[in-house]
């Protein structure tokens, strides 16, 4: 097996393959047993026999597929199913694509899990070139991270033309530029007869030009999407209850609110007066409208002298959105640490420096810091319920260890989420991305991020704190609570945060919500999305199953 090698050492010459068996199939392509499913190349006993999985992966031989499925309902043992019969029935290989290391490694180790021993190779950046080279040439199974793919391909270092099946995981990033785009457009030209795509995801998205654009770059002809309510699906998954949290803002952080609100108003006020902005009210633009602003400030006719004023005022007005969001969403601490961070920059702008000038924010930070310094209270409200909800959960009577998984969308509120849960006493896991902000706040590398979550699903620890890196794909089984700090406006992020929790018992889900806030506006836009991707992707997969399609393949099950 090729699995696990190293990084160093000299070049190898590719090895020469060698032909793997080829069994003859089972009648219907997987038999079923006891509750477990029979094949050539499945362990016996690993794969229990779900109905909708086995319709899922019949489905997926027969044409290209994308399946939309919840987190938790085994997408992972549809893609292994049908690299199963796809390996028995031709020579070739299997590539899964995953968007990250620690999901490549996942993926290894349950198709290691489930199938018979099979040549493997991972590839991810970790991985030299003369390894992957010859790894690629012997192994039945690639488990890779797609840009590392998309390069080896541009540089011809291999191609697509044996294999007989990708498995496009989280296949809502095929869009735009991502790694995922190039792949798939390459396979289209290099597969060999009968390759087929399978994409996996549990959120396409909220609009229909999205999915769209994933269906056309995977080449998708079939969508199947299923939910925790269908028939066949929902006697077999575990219900998950979501309780909205509400807290309310103390009147000392509202009235530093009222002065950065009266900044921003004025701010956008000079730039409708130069012509900006008259297209909606102040006080509902978001990020995407400054950020817009931007590129219509340099589309504008005229020399750039005329850009700098209104440039000036759009980077002021969009440190105060992120600024009045922080307080509103995250505390007074956060909120500081923000412009704290905007005035350490070594080398900041004239919009930087003259967010921190204007008297409304330099009022807002003086009677931030004087409440916090005569305060015991929390620097949100939102502290105080989490704690209740941590308490509640670890001091309940299970049969397991407690587990609870918290996520934030902000750096600064992990670390102060972390202190104050582990000065209840409750020992805290964090669980971050790779980049480094500064010395007290350490990115974590593929190593550590591995040791922390294994650490988790030991009990070793019972309280998580993670960033969005833990959003995608980590099995972490029987998390008893998942608790979102703010809302998130996005369908893809909600979902997926979701679904950490009510794999093999009830999940219980609560978002910490402010009245009168961002929080809410966040919160009803993620319900408008979600309703919005639910029936978007029906609509498509009725369609889908509605089109003829050629009968180019063999029947299902049939011997070669």
């Amino acid at each position: 097996m090729l699995d696990d090698f190293g990084t160093d050492g000299p070049a190898i010459e590719p090895p020469t393959p060698v032909e793997r068996a080829r069994p003859e199939g089972v009648p219907g392509v997987w038999r079923v047993r006891d509750g477990y499913v029979e094949h050539p190349f499945v362990r016996p006993r690993e794969v229990r026999a779900l109905p909708f999985q086995i319709d899922l992966a019949r489905i997926g031989l027969e044409e290209d597929l994308l399946v939309v499925l919840p987190t938790g309902l085994g997408k992972t043992v549809i893609a292994a199913l049908e690299a199963a019969e796809i390996l028995r029935r031709a020579p070739g290989k299997v590539l899964v694509l995953a968007p990250t290391r620690p999901l490549v490694q996942q993926h290894a180790e349950a198709f290691r899990r489930w199938l018979v021993p099979m040549r493997t190779s991972r590839f991810t950046g970790t991985v030299r070139r003369p390894v992957r080279e010859g790894g690629w040439e012997t192994a039945d199974l690639v488990f890779a991270t797609p840009q590392i793919v998309e390069n080896d391909l541009a540089a011809g270092r291999y191609r697509l033309t044996d294999v007989g099946l990708v498995v496009f995981d989280e296949a809502h990033h095929a869009i735009g530029k991502y790694a995922y785009v190039p792949i798939a457009e390459r396979y289209r030209t290099e597969r060999p007869p009968g390759g087929r795509v399978l994409g996996l995801t549990a959120s396409p998205g909220g609009r229909d030009e999205r999915i769209e654009e994933v269906v056309r770059v995977l080449g998708a002809q079939r969508i199947e999407a299923r939910s925790r309510e269908d028939p066949g699906v929902a006697e077999y998954v575990q219900p998950t209850d979501v309780d909205l949290v509400w807290v309310d803002l103390p009147p000392e952080t509202m009235r530093i609110r009222e002065l950065l609100a009266t900044a921003a108003h004025t701010t956008a006020h000079k730039l409708q007066k130069m012509g900006y902005l008259r297209t909606k009210p102040i006080r509902s633009l978001s990020v995407k409208d400054l950020l817009a602003l931007r590129a219509e400030i340099f589309a504008r006719p005229g020399p750039m002298v005329r850009r700098f004023g209104p440039l000036y005022h759009q980077l002021v007005l969009l440190h105060l959105h992120h600024a009045q969001e922080r307080l509103e969403t995250q505390g007074l601490e956060p909120f500081l640490q923000y412009l704290d961070r905007v005035a350490a920059k070594p080398k900041p702008s004239r919009g930087d420096l003259g967010v921190l000038k204007l008297p409304e924010v330099v009022q807002a930070i003086a009677e931030a810091r004087a409440y916090l310094r005569s305060t015991k209270e929390p620097s949100h409200p939102k502290l105080d319920a989490l704690v209740e909800l941590v308490r509640g959960t670890l001091e309940r009577t299970q049969d397991h260890p407690p587990r609870v998984l918290v996520f934030a969308q902000y750096r600064d509120t992990i670390q102060g989420i972390q202190t104050l849960l582990e000065r209840q006493g409750w020992t805290t896991g964090r669980f971050v991305g790779q980049a480094t902000r500064d010395a007290e706040d350490p990115g974590m590398s593929q190593k550590d991020q591995a040791r922390v979550l294994e650490g988790f699903r030991q009990g070793r620890f019972p309280v998580l704190v993670a960033s969005s890196v833990a959003e995608e794909g980590l099995d972490v089984p029987d998390v008893d609570l998942v608790v979102f700090f703010e809302s998130v406006p996005s369908e893809i992020r909600a979902i997926q945060r979701r679904g950490r929790t009510g794999r093999s018992s009830l999940g219980r889900v609560a978002v910490l919500l402010t009245r009168a806030t961002r929080d809410v506006q966040y919160q009803a836009a993620e319900v408008r999305r979600e309703r919005s991707m639910r029936r978007i992707v029906r609509r498509l997969s009725s369609a889908a199953r509605r089109r003829p399609t050629a009968a180019t393949e063999p029947p299902v099950g049939a011997p070669d």
